[in-house]
């Protein structure tokens, strides 16, 4: 059996600050879909404050939000990410975000028990965006196994 899990990373640039009207709907929703993907079957852990939120951390810019996860599987995220209430929510994007037309999220594989740090993360992102997939960073479109 393999001993890795998978990392993601996915950002997302806000049309206006988190306080603002515009972004109540998507606020008020976070915790509930935070919560939804700790109950998901495979999730493992996500990067977040000692008081449970990720949205202060803006390790890229300031309207920059960042979203870390380690999940058991691709099936795993992939039911979450499309199969759940986050799906639903998520065709309000454009509400909240800017389009973004280059990669927005990357997955890779890690050793069980390790647990990405946003530089780890942001670096991901970056090589995917400068090669493309491959074995190191990849998207749901091209997909790499587990490591043996």
């Amino acid at each position: 059996m393999s001993k890795y899990e998978l990392a993601q990373l996915n950002i997302a640039i806000m049309r206006e600050p988190l306080d603002s009207p515009r972004m109540a709907d998507f606020v008020a929703n976070l915790d509930r879909i935070n919560l939804l993907a700790e109950e998901s079957p495979g999730f493992i852990w996500r990067f977040q404050t000692e008081k449970g939120d990720a949205t202060t951390i803006r390790p890229l810019d300031e309207v920059t939000l960042i979203n870390i996860s380690v999940w058991r599987d691709i099936e795993a995220l992939h039911r979450y990410v499309y199969s759940s209430e986050h799906a639903k929510i998520m065709r309000r994007r454009n509400e909240w975000f800017e389009q973004i037309r280059d990669a927005y999220i990357v997955l890779w594989w890690i050793p069980e028990g390790q647990r990405p740090t946003p530089k780890e993360a942001i670096e991901k992102l970056e090589l995917l965006k400068k090669t493309g997939p491959s074995e190191e960073a990849f998207n749901f479109r091209q997909i790499f196994s587990k490591p043996i």
